[in-house]
C-alpha cells in the first residue's frame, strides 16, 4: 500500500468503528416509573462502588476479563453490547490476531448469541456507569488492531517456513534435489519460492549435471537458467540434424599428391600423416591457424627419400607422429612449427599412444616399450622403459590420471600388461596360452580387450571380451560369444556401463557390463567392422568396404550412411561434429598415373578425411550437405533420389581453405 492510501484507510476505518460503537451504546432507563427513593439511593451507591472498582483495575485487565467478574456482571454486559454490534471483519481481524488463520462462522454466531443473552440479563445502570471510560480505551484497542491487520496484509506473500524458521541456505539445499519441471512449479507458488527456484547456483549445478559448460564457473553467466535453456534447444537442434543428415561437410585434403597414412582427431584438432613425410594439423574452429603445417625433425627432413609417417596422435595440447625410420616427434598445438620433443627408437615404431587429457606419450618398437611425460615446466623426459617377452601389438594410455603418473595398458601376444612407472616391471593383468588379444581399449577405471579363441577352446562359446578393473586388477565382466574376431573396442567414449565393439562377422554390438548382456546387435559391414564409437543414443561405425553408418541405438535402425572407396580407419565424433578417415591399404600405388615414374598419386588413391558439422543452421541453404543440394540437370554430382542413395565416390565440394 502507498503511504497516502494507508493513512486514508486507517482514518476511514477508525471513524467507521467509532461511529458504530456510539450508535450501539445502550441507554439506561428506570426499571419502573414508581421506583422509590431508596432504590435510587442504592443505585447511586452502586455506581460509586463500580467507579472505585474500575479505577483500581488496569484497562488491560478489564479488557481480558471481558466484564464477566462480580459487581453484578456490568462489564460483561458492555462487552456483549460491543460484540453484538461489531461488523464481521472486526471479528475476523481479532481472530487473526489470536492466531486463527481461518475463523469459523458458526463459532462466531454462538458467541454472539451467548453475549446477547448476557446483555439482556444485566442492569442498564451498570452499563451506563462504564460508558464514560470505554470510548477512549476502545479506540486505543481498535488502533492497535488496524495497524496489526495492515501489517499482516503487507506480509501475506511471505512464506514463514523459508523466510523466518528456515535459513536461506538450508532451503536452497532442499531445492537442489528438484528437477527442472519441479523447480518451475515451485516458482509459481509465491515470490519467496520463486527467488529460491531461480537461484543461479541451482541452475549452474543442473547445467553441469546435464553435461553443458563443464569448465565454466558460477560467475561466468548472468542467468544460468537461460543458459541451460539455450543449451538444451541447441542440443535438440543438433540431434535433429544428426538424424536427418543436415549440416556442412568439408574434405580435409593435402594437395601434395601423397597417400594418407594415419589420422587422429580430438575435439577441434585433426592430425594426418602422409607417405611424403609431411604432417598436417587442422584446427576446425580456426581454419587459418598458423599451426596447420608441422615441420619434421632434422634427421627425417634431410633424408632422401623422406620416410613416410606411420602413426599420428593428437590431444588438446600436443601432437605426435612416428616415422618409418623409428623417429618420434612432438609438437605443441598452440605454436606448431618445430618439434618440442624428439627421440629415436631402435626399430620401426609398431604402435603409438597419447594420453587424451595429459602430456604423456607411449611408443612401442618390437618388444621395447617407452613412456615419456612432460613435467610442470614443460620439459619432456622418459619416465619408464621396459622390454616384454613378445612384440607389442597395441597400447593405450589410461585417461583421467591428471598430474599422477601415467598408466598404460599393453597387449603383446596373449598377455595384457599394466605399465606403471612406480613399479619395477610391467604387471601381468591377463594371460591365457594360445588365446591372442585382438583389440584393446581403456577408460579411467577399466580396461577391455578382445580375446581370440582357437583350437580346442572353440567349444566354450567363441571369442570373448574381458573387462578388468584397474583398481583391483580383477575381472569384472566377460561378454560376447562370437565366432568372428573382435576388431575394435570403444570403452573410453561409451556411456557408463556400456561397451561398443566391432567384429569380423560384420556386426556392431553394444554390451551392458552390469548385466553382461547384449543391448544391440547391428548387421553393418560386409567386410568387417574397422572402427566404432557410441554415445547415449547413436552409434557410428566404419567398415572395410569404406562405408560409414550412423545408427539409432534404441530402435536399432540405420539413420544414414556415406561411402568412400577406401577402408574406414578412423571414426571420431563429439556433440556436433564427426571426423571420418578412409585410409588406403596400398601406400605406393603403381600405374595410377600417366607415367609410372610420376610419384604423384591420383585423388582416388590418396584417401580422404571428411569433417561433418551438424551444428549449422538447418534453415540455411549453405548448411545442407552437397549431396542434398544436387539436382537432376547437373553434369556432375549425384542426380538420383537422395532418400535411397548411397554415394560411391568422393563428396563434391571441399573447404575453401584446402
Amino acid at each position: 500500500m502507498a503511504g497516502n492510501d494507508l493513512d486514508t484507510f486507517r482514518e476511514r476505518w477508525k471513524r467507521e468503528l467509532t461511529g458504530k460503537t456510539e450508535e450501539s451504546r445502550p441507554v439506561c432507563v428506570s426499571v419502573s416509573s414508581s421506583s422509590s427513593s431508596s432504590q435510587a439511593a442504592s443505585g447511586q451507591s452502586a455506581k460509586r462502588k463500580l467507579k472505585n472498582f474500575s479505577k483500581t483495575r488496569s484497562p488491560s485487565k478489564r479488557e481480558e476479563s471481558g466484564g464477566a467478574a462480580d459487581v453484578g456482571g456490568c462489564g460483561g454486559g458492555e462487552a456483549a453490547a460491543e460484540g453484538e454490534e461489531q461488523p464481521d471483519y472486526v471479528s475476523i481481524a481479532r481472530s487473526l490476531l489470536d492466531g486463527r488463520t481461518s475463523p469459523l462462522l458458526e463459532r462466531l454466531e454462538e458467541e454472539r448469541s451467548r453475549r446477547k443473552r448476557q446483555y439482556h440479563n444485566r442492569t442498564g445502570a451498570c452499563s451506563a456507569a462504564l460508558q464514560r471510560e470505554q470510548p477512549q480505551r476502545k479506540v486505543t484497542k481498535e488502533e492497535e488492531l488496524v495497524d496489526q491487520l495492515i501489517e499482516d496484509l503487507n506480509e501475506v506473500n511471505d512464506i514463514p517456513f523459508f523466510d523466518i524458521e528456515l535459513p536461506y541456505e538450508l532451503a536452497l539445499k532442499i531445492f537442489q534435489y528438484l528437477d527442472r519441471t519441479e523447480l518451475g512449479r515451485c516458482a509459481q507458488v509465491s515470490k519467496a519460492w520463486r527467488v529460491l527456484a531461480e537461484d543461479s547456483v541451482l541452475w549452474f549445478r543442473m547445467c553441469m549435471k546435464e553435461g553443458f559448460h563443464q569448465d565454466a564457473g558460477v560467475s561466468d553467466s548472468p542467468c544460468w537458467k537461460s543458459t541451460l535453456r539455450d543449451c538444451r534447444n541447441s542440443a535438440k537442434t543438433i540431434r535433429s540434424n544428426w538424424k536427418n543428415r543436415v549440416g556442412s561437410i568439408s574434405q580435409l585434403q593435402f594437395e601434395l599428391g601423397k597417400v594418407l597414412c594415419d589420422v587422429s582427431s580430438c575435439d577441434n584438432f585433426v592430425l594426418a600423416g602422409y607417405t611424403s613425410g609431411d604432417v598436417r594439423l587442422w584446427d576446425t574452429l580456426h581454419w587459418d591457424s598458423a599451426a596447420s603445417y608441422l615441420k619434421a625433425n632434422g634427421l627425417s627432413a634431410n633424408a632422401d627419400p623422406r620416410p613416410h609417417v606411420s602413426h599420428v596422435q593428437v590431444n588438446d595440447t600436443v601432437a605426435a607422429a612416428a616415422y618409418a625410420d623409428g623417429c618420434v616427434d612432438l609438437w605443441s598445438t598452440e605454436t606448431g612449427g618445430v618439434p618440442i620433443h624428439h627421440y629415436q627408437s631402435a626399430g620401426r615404431v609398431q604402435t603409438l599412444a597419447l594420453s587424451p587429457d595429459s602430456p604423456a606419450l607411449v611408443s612401442a618398437s618390437e618388444r621395447d616399450i617407452r613412456l615419456d611425460q612432460a613435467n610442470d615446466c614443460g620439459y619432456w623426459r622418459t619416465v619408464c622403459q621396459a622390454q616384454l617377452p613378445k612384440a607389442v601389438e597395441s597400447v593405450v594410455l589410461v585417461a583421467g590420471r591428471g598430474q599422477q603418473c601415467p598408466l598404460a595398458a599393453v597387449a603383446a601376444g596373449e598377455t595384457v600388461y599394466m605399465l606403471d612407472p612406480q613399479e619395477e616391471k610391467p604387471r601381468t593383468l591377463h594371460s591365457v596360452y594360445d588365446h591372442p588379444v585382438t583389440c584393446l581399449d581403456a577408460s579411467d577405471s577399466r580396461v577391455a580387450f578382445g580375446v581370440k579363441r582357437t583350437g580346442w577352446a572353440m567349444h566354450d562359446g567363441g571369442n570373448k571380451i574381458h573387462v578388468y578393473s584397474l583398481e583391483t586388477s580383477k575381472p569384472v565382466a566377460c561378454v560376447g560369444n562370437s565366432l568372428g574376431d573382435f576388431t575394435c573396442i570403444n570403452l573410453r567414449d561409451s556411456p557408463p556401463h556400456l561397451l561398443v565393439c566391432g567384429n569380423k562377422d560384420r556386426r556392431v554390438r553394444v554390451f551392458d557390463l552390469r548385466a553382461g548382456s547384449s543391448v544391440a546387435s547391428l548387421y553393418a559391414h560386409h567386410l568387417g567392422v574397422t572402427s566404432v564409437q557410441a554415445d547415449d543414443w547413436k552409434i557410428v561405425s566404419g567398415g572395410g568396404e569404406g562405408l560409414v553408418c550412423v545408427w539409432e541405438m534404441r530402435m536399432g535402425a540405420k539413420l544414414w550412411e556415406m561411402h568412400n572407396r577406401h577402408p574406414v580407419r578412423h571414426v571420431r565424433f563429439n556433440t556436433g561434429t564427426l571426423v571420418t578417415a578412409n585410409i588406403p591399404d596400398d601406400k605406393a600405388p603403381r600405374g595410377a598415373c600417366i607415367t609410372d615414374d610420376d610419384l604423384t598419386a591420383h585423388r582416388r588413391h590418396r584417401g580422404v578425411i571428411c569433417h561433418y558439422d551438424f551444428s549449422e543452421d538447418a534453415l540455411s541453404q549453405d548448411s545442407v550437405l552437397p549431396i542434398c543440394r544436387s539436382d537432376y540437370i547437373d553434369s556432375h554430382g549425384y542426380n538420383y533420389n537422395i532418400g535411397l542413395a548411397v554415394p560411391y565416390d568422393r563428396l563434391s565440394g571441399s573447404h575453401p581453405s584446402h
